[in-house]
């Protein structure tokens, strides 16, 4: 680990660790934004996968007056740019990248409004926000005014009339009820959705800050969180064959109706299969559940109250975000509970094969045992054969020896002698092939 010298701790402290300046100073990378109410942000979060930084930080450069950005200030992966009258703040994350534009809201689309229309108001150049690099996953308009908390109804009916009628859900938010969020979690043609912040004439530039982050970070999430859901519909009738296959094998490693070399080749293709979907997969299920939870870190910090008459943002959030998440979650279980059942499958078609082969060696022993006693009984008999034959040619050998010494002069009766010298001659060779029998046997031993 590399060590650096703390600027601050001279010869108070060690040496800092190489992360410890990064680390610490991370609760500061991306501060808390200032909006003074009346305020429009309008907020696009797209995925990043296909935009590198250098896409994004020459996109920057074509705001008014930012031709000379560089490179170099978006590496905290934290930006805000300020103009005139209005900020830019760009934030890069993991898996998207959030633009965020903070500018006074236009008269025609105050509190007293009737859906007004918010994009002709925007003080971006053309085109800039379509030409965002990535892929949109959420867009969204959140207007921020002041009105009276305490008559809810008016406030209530001036809200709907300023979204158009549309069925909309509402929250009272913070445990003093500082603030009301709401939206009616709809897509208009422009692509984006809106959101009514309405707070008290003492909404502080720091809270409403605080309010639009929380707010746009909900929703943004929870779309990331939805995104887990295609991949769960898309591998379910995958899962559904796999798990059929899966049976089928089952059954016939159960009956032994298939040879086992055929049911190796589909074990193993399955199982490759399901590998595959999981290494495809595990990272969106991981990051769905990384969502979720942060969505319901987000409604927990809204410290929501029921305002009469409507719903509340995490409570009809999460009764339509709920079914989809536990959708994921099953998924997730099933392909990792087939991945189980593929293993144990193929362990029991292993002990199977194991058992066989064990079998076969211990039947191609018996027949090499058999085969080692009956060689063996036949290097006994042709010993036997050996010694005898053996014998047989020594005596002949002194027959003629006697015979020899009888013509030379010699009183010996040649038959008589090596009839004599038959026992002599036998147990000689026997004892002899013994002795050879012994050396070969420590020489073998030796070997080994």
């Amino acid at each position: 680990m590399t060590e650096v010298q703390s600027p601050f701790a001279s010869s108070y402290l060690p040496a800092d660790d190489g992360f410890r300046r990064t680390l610490h100073n991370e609760v500061h990378a991306r501060p808390q934004a200032r909006i003074r109410i009346p305020a429009l942000v309008v907020y696009v979060a797209v995925l990043n996968e296909d935009a590198s930084r250098e896409q994004e930080c020459a996109h920057l450069r074509a705001l008014p007056g930012q031709q000379e950005l560089s490179l170099e200030r978006m590496q905290g992966n934290f930006l805000r740019l300020r103009f005139d009258g209005y900020t830019m703040k760009w934030e890069r994350h993991s898996e998207f990248t959030r633009y965020s534009l903070v500018q006074p809201l236009p008269e025609h689309a105050q509190l007293g409004a009737s859906d007004p229309e918010l994009l002709g108001a925007l003080v971006l150049p053309p085109d800039w926000l379509r030409n965002i690099p990535g892929r949109t996953i959420a867009a969204i308009k959140v207007v921020m005014v002041h009105g009276d908390l305490a008559d809810a109804e008016g406030t209530l009916e001036v809200a709907q009339r300023w979204f158009g009628a549309h069925p909309m859900v509402a929250s009272l938010m913070g445990s003093n009820g500082h603030s009301w969020a709401v939206t009616d979690f709809m897509l208009r043609p422009s692509g984006f959705e809106r959101i009514l912040v309405i707070g008290p004439q003492s909404t502080s530039q720091t809270r409403a800050g605080r309010i639009s982050q929380r707010l746009l970070e909900l929703e943004t999430y929870r779309l990331m969180a939805l995104r887990g859901l295609p991949a769960a519909k898309e591998l379910a009738p995958f899962l559904a064959q796999a798990e059929a296959e899966l049976a089928d094998i089952t059954a016939q490693l159960e009956n032994k109706s298939a040879a086992d070399q055929d049911l190796l080749d589909t074990l193993v293709s399955l199982s490759a299969r399901v590998e595959r979907a999981t290494a495809t997969h595990v990272y969106r299920f991981s990051a769905t559940r990384a969502y979720q939870a942060l969505v319901a870190q987000r409604i927990a910090e809204l410290r929501e109250q029921i305002i009469p008459g409507t719903q509340t943002i995490g409570e009809f959030m999460q009764r339509r975000l709920s079914p989809a998440m536990a959708t994921v979650a099953a998924t997730e279980q099933r392909l990792a509970s087939l991945s189980e059942r593929v293993a144990r499958a193929s362990a029991l078609l292993r002990t199977r094969v194991d058992i066989v082969t064990e079998s076969q060696n211990q039947q191609l022993l018996a027949k090499l045992t058999r085969g080692q006693e009956i060689q063996l009984h036949l290097q006994t008999t042709v010993e036997g054969l050996s010694i005898a034959a053996i014998s047989y040619y020594v005596i002949s050998l002194l027959l003629y020896a006697a015979k020899a010494l009888k013509a030379g002069g010699v009183p010996l009766n040649p038959e008589v002698a090596a009839g004599a010298l038959i026992p002599l001659v036998l147990w000689g060779v026997w004892s002899a092939t013994r002795r050879i029998h012994k050396s070969v046997v420590e020489l073998g031993k030796r070997v080994d």
